[in-house]
């Protein structure tokens, strides 16, 4: 059963490295419901399924954020002294995060994950039409952010909630930076930096907080199931520049509408399971 949820989280990476390529979307949204659903068929408790499906989930990102962040970077797609102030808020955030996970029961963690998502996915589905009624009107990019205080606010908000996800926050923050008349390339740098930090940080308070939980099966790193990170991140990776390159042949917008409806589906079912 090992080797078979391994080969499966194989083939989970491909789905989630090709969706992210085409769909600009991170992969924690698909990894944690799947691992929610596989998890259980290692004889995994029923208590120990959410905090491990969001730390393993976390823990990928970790891998595949530093090399989009540092992508970003060589393009200059990264505002430097906004991310700075974005980026400490965020790991402290994202270290809360895992202890709060910890500490909330499976039913909660289960549905802060599915309200998140509902709302997200709806988000999604809004922002496809409203781009394109949008694409002659032209804002003014300079429109200053609201104050560090809030800058702050924001980025410790984002990371305790992509924690207690297990994404990276991208979801949260290109809407609003954007929101704020930040350029977009630079939201989608900001976003991917971010969410490096999100990722280290989070997985670092899921590993604490799991640090001698007795019934965690062979192979965790606390709440970090190995066997599912390595299988996912062997392909993930590779299989994103092919979704980068089918999104200039496919309709990437019926595609995401159609991927926003499924999100919904899935957080609904999450809620009433």
């Amino acid at each position: 059963m090992l080797l078979s949820i391994f080969l499966i989280c194989v083939l989970l990476g491909s789905v989630v490295g090709f969706s992210a390529g085409l769909l600009g979307i991170g992969g924690g949204l698909i990894i944690v419901p799947a691992l929610v659903y596989l998890l259980p068929q290692l004889g995994i408790e029923p208590n120990l399924v959410m905090p491990m499906a969001l730390a393993t989930s976390l823990a990928t990102i970790v891998v595949t954020s530093l090399s989009a962040a540092l992508a970003h970077h060589r393009n200059s797609n990264i505002p430097w002294p906004l991310a700075k102030q974005l980026m400490m808020a965020i790991a402290l955030g994202s270290l809360l995060g895992g202890f709060i996970a910890d500490m909330l029961s499976v039913v909660a963690l289960k549905n802060t994950f599915a309200i998140a998502v509902f709302l997200l996915s709806s988000y999604m589905f809004i922002a496809i039409n409203r781009a394109k009624k949008n694409k002659l009107i032209n804002h003014n990019d300079d429109e200053k952010l609201p104050k560090n205080i809030i800058v702050k606010g924001i980025g410790f908000f984002t990371g305790i909630l992509a924690s207690l996800m297990g994404i990276a926050g991208g979801a949260i923050l290109v809407p609003v930076l954007s929101y704020f008349k930040v350029p977009l390339r630079q939201c989608i740098g900001v976003a991917t930096v971010s969410g490096m930090v999100v990722a280290i940080f989070g997985v670092s308070g899921y590993v604490i907080a799991g640090w001698g939980e007795e019934n965690l099966p062979k192979y965790s790193l606390g709440y970090v199931y190995l066997p599912a990170l390595l299988g996912i991140i062997i392909t993930s990776s590779l299989f994103a520049p092919i979704g980068v390159k089918a999104a200039s042949k496919l309709p990437v917008g019926t595609i995401k509408k159609a991927f926003a409806i499924f999100l919904m589906l899935v957080a609904v079912k999450m809620i009433l399971s």
